[in-house]
């Protein structure tokens, strides 16, 4: 149903804009009439989300966040549970959903299905918005008969990539507050109070220490040269930002990021969980493999691991194992290959896959609190070393002042 948005003059003069749902822009003149308002103009929203350039590796766009995807995707499953038509679910959701965007959308949606789109195919104007595995699903459910229950899996689906965010964005939040803050403090301290310190030194006349000195230089260079620190630091930023857009640049960080301690295990083990728990919701779905492979690999942002899944997929679209060239590039774990492995011989693979999904996202929500707890006390040591520093840097000074007295 389409949203209009009106100006119009209340009885007692006074102006109103608001927003009303009607099945077209006569009816709705005819609504707003029946209210009493005098009606200045009209116009019919339109979303902005069937930009079909834009990216479709996260459920995650800007103005519909991943929840209210899920409980929408859940409510809509629920009605078509009900025997609802897809129609009139659609309705009733777009007076359901909170979100602005999402309404505008799912009114858009349900025109095109109500003029005989097929509900995937409608979903798939909006790439922003749903991505390839929500499109591919849906349209996999409504081949099958089984709907309600892609549906289902989809909300479930949404919903665990959005408690993996939480984990890692929570794991990571106070380290980065640790750093922000201390390093705020830093600069303040450099700023403020050593140039100040710095004049009751000079005026001693005397040999300052080395950590006195380098603590003068800091602040020196922070005072006078902040233009061009900020200057050099963009210009940096830049050039890393330009490196890393080229294939040499991806491929070079990708490889790092692999072989980082703590956090190259952490990364390999998201990868990991996204891989098997998109590839299992797709195949029990009743997406076919080659099709459900190649979303996978568009979900992977690693490189290497993504050319490690390209390969697999070729080996399947031959007739060979799946596992094989997984284990091969040695970017997957023997547990994931050999219960990928198994799998595919009992004709399992689904579950397999579900199973190996739990297991990494616990590990990885376990390796998470390990960082945390490593992280904390590294930055709390690094932090009293620097307190500890400008102390001395002051202290020195004084006791050579004190003891030549």
């Amino acid at each position: 149903m389409p949203i209009y948005t009106f100006k119009g003059l209340n009885k007692t003069g006074k102006e109103i804009k608001d927003k009303i749902s009607a099945d077209g822009i006569g009816t709705a003149k005819s609504m707003i009439k029946t209210k009493g308002i005098m009606l200045l103009s009209i116009k019919e929203e339109k979303s902005s989300g069937s930009d079909k350039s834009g990216s479709s590796f996260s459920f995650l766009q800007k103005g519909v966040s991943i929840n209210d995807l899920a409980m929408m995707t859940r409510q809509l499953a629920t009605l078509v549970k009900a025997k609802i038509q897809i129609v009139d679910a659609l309705s009733a959701l777009v007076d359901q959903v909170d979100s602005e965007k999402l309404k505008l959308v799912l009114s858009e949606v349900k025109q095109k299905v109500n003029e005989g789109t097929s509900l995937a195919k409608a979903f798939s104007d909006y790439p922003k918005i749903f991505n390839n595995v929500y499109v591919n699903m849906v349209e996999a459910g409504e081949a099958s008969g089984t709907l309600e229950i892609v549906l289902l899996r989809l909300a479930d689906f949404s919903e665990s990539q959005v408690k993996l965010k939480n984990k890692i964005t929570g794991a990571l939040f106070y380290p980065f507050v640790m750093l922000f803050f201390g390093s705020v403090m830093m600069i303040g301290i450099f700023t403020f109070v050593i140039p100040k310190i710095t004049k009751v030194f000079k005026s001693m006349k005397k040999e300052l220490p080395l950590p006195t000195k380098v603590s003068i230089w800091i602040s020196d260079t922070i005072r006078e040269d902040w233009l061009f620190i900020l200057i050099a630091g963009v210009v940096i930023t830049f050039l890393i930002n330009r490196y890393l857009k080229t294939k040499s640049g991806i491929n070079r960080w990708h490889s790092v990021q692999l072989k980082l301690p703590i956090m190259g295990t952490i990364i390999k083990m998201i990868n990991v969980s996204r891989f098997c728990s998109t590839l299992g919701t797709l195949l029990s779905s009743g997406v076919p493999i080659l099709t459900s492979m190649r979303i996978v690999i568009n979900l992977i942002p690693n490189v290497h691991m993504k050319e490690a899944l390209r390969e697999a997929k070729d080996s399947v679209a031959e007739g060979a194992s799946l596992a094989g060239p997984l284990k091969k590039s040695g970017y997957f774990p023997s547990l994931v290959t050999h219960m990928i492995s198994l799998g595919e011989q009992s004709g399992e693979l689904e579950p397999m896959l579900a199973i190996v999904s739990e297991n990494y996202e616990d590990q990885v929500e376990n390796k998470l609190n390990g960082l945390t707890s490593v992280l904390e006390p590294i930055m709390m040591v690094g932090m009293g070393c620097a307190v500890g520093f400008i102390v001395a840097s002051v202290i020195m000074p004084m006791m050579d002042l004190y003891s030549a007295r």
